[in-house]
């Protein structure tokens, strides 16, 4: 038997790498849940939630960009480089609301890809306070642990 982590050839009886010290074998069948067991279910709900919160802005800036329509009567010398402004916003904002959803998803379903795409994108939403800081440092605390890596790994295979 050898070690996941390090390679070492380890013998039948051993429970821990004498290398390394990494738990041998199954790297989810220890009696504890690790941090990415225990919060990638959570995780994914705030996504989805943080991704139906990004509609409200977005829903809001793209009927007040048809409203501004009727406000101007076209009397500003550029009403339509406004509301098309408006529009560019919302979309974008609809844009990152349906990312959201997606990794939230993905997330719960343990999709490869899924993991990748927190990151991204919650390395980006620490630039959001607060909720955004807040979701972005969370994910990053549950993906990026030490082994969270060959962890999500073996729970995309196993689900």
């Amino acid at each position: 038997m050898f070690c996941n982590r390090c390679g070492t050839e380890t013998q039948a009886g051993f429970v821990v790498c004498p290398n390394c010290g990494r738990r041998v074998g199954d790297p989810v069948s220890g009696v504890a849940q690790s941090r990415l067991a225990r919060h990638l279910h959570t995780l994914g709900i705030l996504w989805m939630v943080i991704g139906g919160l990004f509609l409200i802005p977005a829903l809001g800036l793209m009927v007040f960009g048809r409203g501004l329509h009727f406000m101007l009567h076209e009397r500003e010398p550029w009403p339509g480089l406004f509301q098309l402004l408006l529009y560019v916003a919302g979309g974008s904002l609809v844009i990152l609301a349906a990312g959201g959803v997606c990794v939230g998803m993905g997330l719960m379903q343990r999709a490869p890809w899924a993991r990748t795409a927190a990151i991204i994108l919650g390395v980006l939403a620490l630039f959001h306070p607060p909720f955004g800081t807040a979701l972005g440092v969370y994910s990053l605390w549950v993906l990026l642990a030490d082994e969270s890596g060959d962890e999500y790994r073996y729970l995309t295979r196993a689900g």
